[in-house]
């Protein structure tokens, strides 16, 4: 069988409209995947060119002649789903480290409107460094001299500014790049003339990508290829929903000719803050507050949550009962309480998903900060709108508190342990906060129940954890602690059970 190429496959070819730093599966099977639907149906004609910065292997994509598979498959609306698109839309792939000249010739072409880039959320962070090194170390810092090559390539036209959307998981990304670019533009004494371009010319677009893409399982990926008849060592897998929510104004419309009125997808508003909410509260802060208690039945993945028939009835309604009340809504169609309780139902079916390997212990990543950021104020609205314990958020929490218990300690990375049949499991807890919880835990003492309240109380009333003093909240250490003990005396399997 042989590898994926224009030959057996032949594509179009169109100008170079697109820079993205980046190569990774987000941005192929999101951003990148978009552009070739809106070139298929004619609505952009223009084409992407890639730089990768971690290294300067760029053969996978070359020995394809650029090409790659979108597989998509799942469940939407209660529908099975399954497509497959060859995205052609990639003309070349430029490794930073060794075409950094290639690079910055790019800067020239009069075609070029967007960049994008995905470099991982501490890739945004600003580095004081020069830009004229071959090449700049930091992304800030290469997109830097490359908005600067373009300015002296262009004579500060103001018709040749660019838009750059960064898709990084972080809020305010646009603003967050800006001011790193900006920064080094007077770190390295760039000029009054090429800020004044950059302020007026370069429009920097906060964004938020929501799609899950992933590499398949080898056996996925050999049943697709034999399915397809060739070989793609790039074959990306992914989820039917997308969303792709972007800050900008008319200008920014107009220069984004792949999103118009065909593709509800890719929303282009002055204010995203919705969709931001709406994510981070229905989907993120759902993911944190089950992933433990999922873990802790001996589930691996989602998808397994899901199957559970009682951990499924708690998944929807902790989400459903206790979450998508709490969303503000701007009171207007497409941002009202109906598109929050919508979103919600696609979020089950994405939960549903049985192509998809979302492994809870992925979740459980820094679950410290996430339930910070994505479920405290949920909490607090829900004591302000119905005055009482969010019951399945107590649940959730206590579970949270019981994963964060760690038995022991290796050269600085803690673990804990789970029975699961008649045998012991043992994970990683990878979370900041591990030793903070490896010492606490060690205040709460077999028999002494009120240890457990004490120690609850302690965590809930940690400002530097949660930036507020959750045990302020009528009952809620209360409802925490029971269920902590709970958990304790008779396992997640009966806890689950006696909560419903």
């Amino acid at each position: 069988m042989s590898l994926l190429n224009r030959t057996s496959h032949p594509a179009p070819v169109f100008p170079e409209r697109i820079l993205q730093f980046g190569t990774g599966v987000l941005l192929r099977g999101l951003p990148d995947y978009l552009v070739q639907k809106a070139n298929a149906e004619g609505r952009f004609n223009g084409s992407i060119v890639i730089v990768k910065s971690t290294d300067s292997q760029t053969n996978d994509f070359s020995d394809q002649d650029n090409l790659y598979t979108v597989a998509v498959r799942g469940v939407q609306q209660g529908q099975d789903v399954a497509e497959t698109t060859i995205v052609s839309a990639v003309s070349r792939v430029l490794a930073a480290q060794t075409q950094w000249e290639e690079v910055l010739r790019l800067a020239r072409n009069p075609n070029l409107q967007i960049i994008l880039s995905n470099t991982t959320e501490v890739g945004l962070n600003y580095v004081e460094e020069s830009i004229f090194q071959r090449p700049p170390q930091s992304f800030p810092a290469k997109l830097t001299a490359f908005l600067y090559e373009r300015f002296r390539s262009v004579g500060g036209s103001k018709a040749k500014g660019l838009v750059v959307i960064p898709t990084e998981l972080v809020t305010d990304n646009g603003l967050i790049l800006r001011e790193a670019v900006e920064k080094l533009a007077t770190f390295n004494e760039l000029g009054k003339l090429f800020t004044k371009w950059l302020k007026f010319h370069v429009r920097f677009c906060n964004s938020l990508v929501d799609r899950i893409v992933t590499r398949p399982t080898d056996e996925a990926k050999r049943a697709l290829e034999d399915q397809a008849g060739y070989e793609d060592a790039l074959l990306t897998f992914t989820e039917p929903y997308h969303l792709w929510a972007i800050e900008g104004d008319d200008r920014v419309k107009k220069t984004l000719s792949f999103a118009d009125a065909s593709t509800p997808q890719i929303i282009i508003d002055e204010d995203i803050n919705f969709y931001r909410e709406r994510k981070l509260r229905v989907l993120n802060g759902t993911h944190s507050l089950t992933m433990p208690l999922g873990y802790l039945l001996g589930l691996e993945t989602v998808a397994d949550e899901m199957k559970h028939p009682t951990m499924s009835r708690f998944v929807e309604s902790l989400m459903l009962d206790e979450i998508v009340p709490t969303v503000p809504d701007y009171g207007m169609p497409g941002m009202d309480k109906a598109a929050v309780a919508q979103f919600a139902h696609d979020v089950l079916d994405r939960f549903r998903n049985p192509h998809l390997d979302h492994l809870l212990l992925n979740i459980s990543l820094q679950e410290t900060a996430k339930m910070q950021a994505r479920n405290v104020a949920t909490i607090q609205r829900y004591y302000a709108q119905f005055n009482a314990v969010p019951k399945r958020i107590a649940l959730g929490f206590a579970a949270y508190l019981l994963f964060m218990k760690a038995v022991r300690e290796d050269n600085g990375q803690f673990f804990g342990e789970i029975s699961v049949g008649k045998g012991v499991v043992t994970y990683p807890i990878r979370d900041e906060r591990a030793a903070y919880f490896y010492g606490d835990w060690k205040t709460v003492k077999a028999g002494k129940p009120d240890t457990v309240a004490t120690f609850v109380k302690s965590v809930l009333s940690d400002q530097t954890l949660w930036q507020t003093d959750l045990s302020l909240l009528p009952g809620f250490v209360e409802a925490v602690s029971d269920n902590l003990r709970a958990l304790l005396a008779d396992g997640a399997e009966k806890t689950l059970k006696k909560s419903l």
